[in-house]
């Protein structure tokens, strides 16, 4: 039996050999080879003789290699006081941002997977107007930064939570938790009221900023980015890939954030704070905007704050306010969490609204 049935192989090999049996009329589709796509590339010789060798270990060879041979070139680069200066702005933003974003992303992680969903309606007002000013006082317990309350605030809105409350948390959380405002009591220690005057201003643009979005906001206008099927996975197993997921997006638009405030902090010069100092109305604004591109922790911006000794407290109060909830490396990481449609909209009117209550808050408390 089994000389009498020849293998594939063979039987390909006879065919392929001989032509008659290719032109054999009936004949042809039972004979005639067939060869897949990968049979046929390793048939034809590759033009690249390095093709399928060249890996992650090979690329990070040859860039030390290649760094080896333009050391002196790249040293004299490094040390020009441009770079040092963009360098030391860049390493202090992610140094400061990188432990609170780490909290925040875990912390989110931790509510996707393991808070139920019933939590939530238990813990904040049914009646979405009252939910806000709820989650607003809810950043009092909550430590954190405003690179870690981004993606806390994107998963309570995943968790059934209304978004307007957990944006107005999201406000909140970086300017009114306690250890922001020790560290503005400590940097402030002659003008005590500066603690207070944050902490109500704060908390007022982060109430109004989520009763705007009752009235005003489309829930299209966030997009959160997809998440894996949490609920198919052991709870470990989920809690891991959503922190892996989340550091992915946050951390990625944070490294963006903190690069151009580098960049911004070394093209702007020095003398035009001098100058705009001199106008009311003008140093609120110029400390305003630079809250924005400066992009200081909510941790350590009242000590950039109160060396600005030649601005009035009131414009100083204005650059602690905008600063936690609007700045460059915050606005490239909501538009990572939420959407570009969405920070596009949230960040212009986060910002007006603060400057608004800052001004408001400094004349009547300063």
């Amino acid at each position: 039996m089994a000389a009498s049935e020849p293998t594939t192989s063979s039987s390909a090999s006879t065919a392929a050999d001989d032509p008659a049996t290719l032109d054999a009329p009936g004949d042809a589709h039972a004979t005639a080879p067939t060869l897949d796509a990968a049979q046929h590339d390793r048939a034809q010789p590759s033009r690249f003789p390095f093709a399928g060798r060249i890996g992650s270990v090979e690329i990070l060879a040859a860039v030390l290699v290649l760094l080896i041979f333009l050391r002196d070139p790249l040293a004299r680069l490094l040390s020009a006081p441009s770079l040092a200066t963009w360098t030391t702005v860049f390493v202090s933003v992610m140094v400061q941002a990188v432990p609170f974003l780490v909290f925040g992303v875990l912390l989110s992680a931790a509510i996707a997977v393991f808070v139920p969903r019933s939590f939530w309606a238990r813990a904040l007002p049914k009646h979405p107007a009252l939910a806000v000013p709820v989650a607003s006082a809810a950043g009092v317990i909550l430590p954190g930064c405003e690179c870690g309350a981004v993606p806390i605030a994107g998963s309570l809105i995943r968790r059934g939570v209304t978004p307007a409350a957990a944006l107005a948390f999201l406000l909140a959380a970086p300017a009114i938790n306690p250890i922001v405002l020790v560290a503005t009591a400590v940097a402030f220690p002659n003008n005590p009221e500066m603690v207070l005057a944050r902490a109500v201003a704060s908390l007022i643009v982060a109430m109004v900023m989520g009763w705007l979005w009752l009235r005003l906001g489309r829930a299209d206008w966030i997009r959160l980015p997809r998440r894996p099927d949490l609920d198919g996975l052991r709870r470990g197993e989920a809690f891991w890939s959503a922190v892996r997921h989340d550091v992915a997006h946050a951390g990625g638009f944070l490294v963006i954030g903190a690069m151009a405030a580098a960049t911004i902090n070394v093209v702007v010069p020095e003398q035009w704070l001098q100058t705009l100092a001199d106008q009311p109305v003008l140093s609120v604004l110029a400390l305003a905007g630079l809250a924005v591109l400066l992009s200081i922790c909510s941790e350590a911006d009242a000590f950039v704050a109160a060396s600005l000794s030649q601005f009035s407290l009131t414009a100083r109060l204005a650059f602690l306010v905008v600063g936690p909830m609007v700045d460059l490396k915050l606005i490239s990481m909501q538009a990572g969490i939420f959407g570009r449609r969405f920070a596009a909209r949230f960040a212009p009117a986060t910002f007006t609204v603060a400057v608004a209550v800052a001004v408001i808050t400094g004349m009547v408390l300063l």
